[in-house]
């Protein structure tokens, strides 16, 4: 990128060719520039009416027919459609006991006791970020439940013996409350099935996986987690951003940007993590970020702070947006970003090789990181 001699919060010139090379994504916004590097694409994710999704589930349907009409409604009626699901579900539920009394009739070894639930973590979105355990586990599977974040490409690594269900939840639509959700593992563990329960990134980072972890244990279910690549460390290495950096940030700080009751205040108190040399980002917080940046800086923490969003990181859709945190808002505005969006604050922003900076900056920065290699 060519360096500019104007501020970050204003325009910068592009290097088209270099840029697209070192950025195999969508499109990256630096403030008030935008390079689209190729077209728009449907989501790389299961949105709670797709096509894909009914597709997949059809078998708890009893027909492809019921499940089209649900993928065609503009809205959907949760509890018709958990009803509609109940004689499949209860049908392979049978199906499962009855495959366990026999196996336990007939002397084979362990007949009589319940399945077993792996919770995988299927990384940011791209498939090749998935670990090799967790493409075991998923290729062992009886039942697969799995969230709205795991990528359409990774669920297309599920072998054909599988049977899949969708879980997922996005605001205004949970197809499951999570009670139902541990229900729906208890059940099938205890017929003696294989289930695993897909979930985006992490299983144990903002994920309820120690939930649905504790509730099972409770239950005598066993329980094994496969971890996957939070969304922090995916997307941090796609863009070359250090999460901690000698002499620049000790420490990398996962926040939620849930509010409480669907609110616009963030639940974190903002005093506590503006710190200049912490790096902090930002889980879910695209509806709560006027908030949380205007506190930031009313707790200290300095308006030209570099920051990024990204939205459905390391899938082909990135979208990207580079800005000051002063900037930050309304510069995610103008990109018209969605959910899933990251959002990470610090220095250590400055440090991707897509961030637009001055010669000044850049001879600042190359200065900073010497002296902290001497130290």
């Amino acid at each position: 990128m060519a360096a500019a001699a104007a501020s970050p919060a204003r325009f910068y010139g592009v290097n088209i060719s270099s840029f697209a090379k070192s950025t195999p994504r969508s499109s990256i916004r630096c403030h008030n520039f935008f390079v689209a590097l190729s077209p728009s694409s449907p989501s790389p994710f299961t949105e709670s009416t797709s096509t894909k999704r009914y597709r997949r589930d059809s078998w708890a349907y009893g027909s492809a027919d019921l499940a089209a009409r649900f993928s065609s409604s503009p809205l959907c009626d949760k509890e018709n459609e958990i009803a509609l699901q109940l004689p499949e579900l209860k049908r392979l539920l049978e199906t499962l006991k009855a495959a366990k009394k026999s196996c336990s009739d007939g002397g084979g070894g362990g007949g009589g006791r319940p399945g077993s639930v792996v919770l995988v973590g299927t990384g940011p979105g791209d498939p090749e970020l998935l670990t090799l355990k967790a493409v075991w586990a998923i290729e062992r599977a009886d039942l697969i439940l799995y969230d709205r974040l795991v990528s359409n490409d990774v669920l297309s690594l599920v072998g054909g013996n599988a049977r899949l269900l969708y879980v997922g939840k996005t605001a205004g639509y949970h197809s499951r409350t999570q009670e139902e959700i541990h229900e729906l593992l208890l059940n099938f563990a205890e017929a003696g099935a294989n289930v695993v329960r897909l979930k985006g990134g992490d299983p144990l980072v903002f994920g309820r996986g120690g939930e649905e972890m504790d509730f099972l244990q409770r239950q005598g279910i066993e329980v094994k987690v496969i971890p996957g690549i939070t969304s922090a460390s995916g997307i941090a290495a796609e863009l070359g951003i250090p999460l901690t950096h000698r002499g620049i940030s000790n420490s990398v700080r996962f926040l939620t940007g849930h509010s409480r009751n669907g609110g616009t205040d963030p639940l974190y108190v903002a005093e506590n993590a503006a710190d200049p040399e912490s790096t902090l980002v930002i889980y879910m917080g695209l509806s709560t970020l006027p908030g949380l940046a205007s506190k930031l800086m009313k707790h200290g923490l300095s308006p030209k702070t570099p920051a990024v969003a990204v939205e459905r990181g390391t899938t082909p859709q990135q979208q990207t947006v580079f800005a000051e945190l002063e900037k930050l808002v309304s510069e995610v505005k103008l990109a018209n970003l969605v959910s899933p969006t990251l959002i990470i604050i610090g220095q250590v922003v400055a440090l991707s090789p897509l961030w637009p900076r001055s010669s000044e900056e850049q001879s600042e920065l190359q200065m900073r990181q010497s002296c902290s290699t001497r130290q």
